[in-house]
């Protein structure tokens, strides 16, 4: 069983910058690749940002690449998300997610155990 807890949303002016964290607890995930989603209100939950378990790959959605960056530290237990140039589309519940393999997924499926979520809000 792994516990994910994430942290670090916030309230922030467009433009502005947010790093959210995810930390596990219970089992390690230092071999398998983790994620983050994110659901605006009324939207579907959406893929954003995804980390193999070495670090050595990562997938981004196309409307996030060049402004955020995902990053882990295995000793740590942590997955972090750098967002700048935030915009207000942004704003969403944001999850992190741990997959069932080490290879990087951007679909819910490849995900199994999830957080319960950090709130970002951008305002205009």
């Amino acid at each position: 069983q792994v516990q994910l807890v994430e942290s670090g949303g916030g309230l922030v002016q467009a433009g502005g910058s947010l790093r959210l964290s995810c930390a596990a607890s219970g089992r390690t995930f230092s071999y398998s690749a983790v994620g983050w989603f994110r659901q605006a209100p009324g939207k579907e939950r959406e893929f954003v940002a995804a980390i193999t378990w070495s670090g050595s790959s990562t997938s981004y959605a196309d409307s996030v690449k060049g402004r955020f960056t995902i990053s882990r530290d295995n000793a740590k237990n942590t997955v972090y998300l750098q967002m700048n140039s935030l915009k207000p589309e942004d704003t969403a519940l944001y999850y992190c997610a741990v997959s069932s393999s080490w290879r990087v997924g951007v679909t819910q499926n490849d995900y199994y155990y999830w957080g319960q979520g950090t709130q970002v809000t951008v305002s205009s």
